[in-house]
């Protein structure tokens, strides 16, 4: 019987010491830099929700950056808000380019792109996320703010701390109505560090200050893939664009 006790002990100690340990994502800036290749980028799907006296999908959304060396060079961005159709975004360097959803109808004739200095999120950039790993500077400064624990970074950071390090931020939601806004979030990293999903939520009126948003947040939730894989985002032909937004 001693014999047996003994042998069933050790067996539990070889499987406990033999368990593998849970991998310790690398770090996070320096894999998104290692990714930083012109010609290369990655892949984002997303949702966005209204929440408050119940759940209403706001959008969905789904895009590709492509790097330079020191972050994201262009965008291709569709977005799906309410029964309106889908608008697509093209941004290259500082230049955007829109086409379809309210912007449909008020193109001249023969034009389908409307071209502005630099909003990558196009009207859609209103309901979409606010945080963009793909950022260098962004990435550290919600590292610094928050907390790792496994495999997930959570924190806060405020809409003015975001602007400061983030072009996609400014340029996403030039419009804002108060500076001081919490945006609570969580990215999730591989083994290899690299973030593979954002939350992000903050109070609907840091964006909309109306009556109807009050006591509401706005919730994000994006999905990155494809780190890595070969892009290539081209401007619009010119014969189609246009800097005529119609009346």
């Amino acid at each position: 019987m001693k014999k047996t006790i003994t042998v069933l002990i050790a067996g539990c100690a070889f499987l406990v010491t033999a368990a593998p340990a849970q991998a310790t994502p690398k770090d996070p800036v320096r894999a998104l830099k290692s990714k930083l290749v012109s010609g290369h980028g990655v892949r984002f799907t997303e949702t966005t929700t209204l929440i408050g006296d119940g759940k209403v999908k706001l959008q969905s959304r789904k895009g590709t950056f492509q790097f330079n060396a020191k972050g994201i060079a262009a965008s291709d961005i569709t977005s799906k808000t309410g029964p309106t159709e889908p608008e697509r975004t093209i941004s290259v360097g500082k230049v955007s380019y829109t086409s379809g959803g309210i912007w449909k109808e008020r193109l001249p004739d023969g034009k389908t792109w409307l071209k502005t200095g630099g909003m990558p999120g196009g009207a859609g950039g209103f309901y979409g996320q606010v945080i963009n790993p793909a950022e260098p500077g962004t990435l550290a400064a919600l590292i610094k703010k928050g907390k790792l624990s496994g495999s997930t970074i959570t924190g806060k950071i405020t809409f003015k701390e975001l602007e400061k390090v983030s072009r996609w931020f400014d340029a996403s939601i030039p419009l804002r109505m108060h500076d001081d806004t919490k945006v609570t979030y969580t990215l999730s990293l591989t083994s290899a560090g690299l973030v593979s999903r954002v939350r992000s939520s903050y109070a609907a009126t840091g964006v909309f200050d109306k009556s109807g948003f009050d006591g509401k947040t706005i919730t994000i939730d994006s999905r990155f893939t494809g780190w890595g894989v070969k892009v290539s985002i081209k401007a619009p032909d010119p014969e189609t664009v246009t800097t005529d937004a119609g009346s």
